[in-house]
């Protein structure tokens, strides 16, 4: 082939097109589960039963790094995203009407503001606890956080 022709597509280039397109944000594509945007829906999720568990998710009141490590992958069951499929850049600012901070345990819970508008929702299988997840990007690292979700706590 001549320097000047161009190639045609391989099966694997034009699938890696498809993949992006399929990766970017806001696309219908990006999440498998029901996106939750209403205080509402995220209660009535959260208002369900669970037991007590030993797993290490129970030390996550307010939001604490969690490895993949320690994470229970095999027992968690991913139920929904608060991530809005239509922002492209959510907000991040946070929402402490009351003087509380990001790691506060107390700290509401307001989909619209950081972290929550980057998180999803999952629960235990062992317990039914619902945890809430999102992954910090910084300069130099990936932190995955989690927070148990307490119902009391979910604003407007």
């Amino acid at each position: 082939m001549l320097a000047t022709e161009k190639a045609p597509l391989s099966g694997a280039f034009s699938f890696l097109k498809r993949a992006l397109w399929m990766a970017v944000v806001g696309s219908a594509a990006m999440s498998s589960v029901p996106f939750v945007n209403t205080p509402e829906a995220l209660r009535a999720l959260a208002a369900q039963p669970s037991t007590p568990c030993q797993c290490n998710l129970q030390r996550c009141a307010g939001w604490e790094s969690v490895n993949d490590t320690e994470w229970p992958a095999s027992h968690m069951q991913h139920l929904a995203t608060l991530r809005d499929p239509e922002a492209y850049e959510p907000t991040f600012e946070e929402h402490h009407p009351n003087g509380t901070r990001y790691e506060s345990a107390d700290a509401p819970v307001a989909l619209k503001f950081f972290p929550y508008n980057r998180c999803d929702v999952f629960a235990c299988g062992r317990c039914q606890q619902h945890v809430l997840r999102y992954t910090e990007f910084g300069g130099y690292y990936v932190d995955h956080r989690a927070r148990r979700l307490a119902a009391q706590l979910i604003v407007e």
